[in-house]
């Protein structure tokens, strides 16, 4: 009986101390990861992290991952979006290998690169890749995407602008 109460004891002042389950930690496989505020496409940005950058996974749902990276506050990022790898932007050498090729990084990217457009034009010889790099080269700012859903009538599914 004593030694059960001990227990107890030792439990309930030891269970506090003991480390929770560790978040799962993958690697930022897109060019640039948007974080958002809620678990939708919709949902208004709240930080970037970069190609190869390590984050923590807190939660996830429907595909999507509430993720912490190392600077700024954390967010929702669609899972397509990160791999279990861990990347490495190297220029050559023996690091290369650890790393996503350019044919993986642009396919994540889901858009093209040098390589990938080279070989398109050769098998798509009609093809005008003049609007590919006009698309390419396109920017909208957050505050204007926002803008254009809001004039819309298209808000995420928490239906909350968020």
């Amino acid at each position: 009986m004593r030694t059960m109460r001990f227990c107890a004891i030792f439990l309930a002042i030891a269970a506090p101390a003991l480390p929770a389950r560790a978040a799962e930690t993958l690697t930022v496989q897109v060019r640039e990861a948007v974080l958002r505020a809620s678990a939708s496409m919709l949902a208004a940005p709240v930080n970037k992290v970069p190609y190869a950058t390590p984050v923590a996974v807190e939660e996830r749902a429907a595909g999507w991952a509430r993720v912490t990276p190392p600077a700024g506050p954390a967010g929702w990022v669609h899972e397509s979006a990160l791999t279990r790898k861990k990347l490495q932007l190297a220029a050559g050498g023996e690091t290369t290998a650890a790393g996503a090729s350019t044919r993986e990084v642009a396919l994540a990217g889901k858009g093209f690169n040098e390589q990938i457009e080279k070989e398109m034009r050769k098998t798509n010889t009609a093809a005008d890749f003049s609007w590919v790099d006009r698309m390419e080269k396109m920017q909208v700012s957050a505050a204007r995407l926002s803008e254009f859903l809001r004039e819309g009538g298209v808000l995420p599914p928490s239906g909350d602008g968020q």
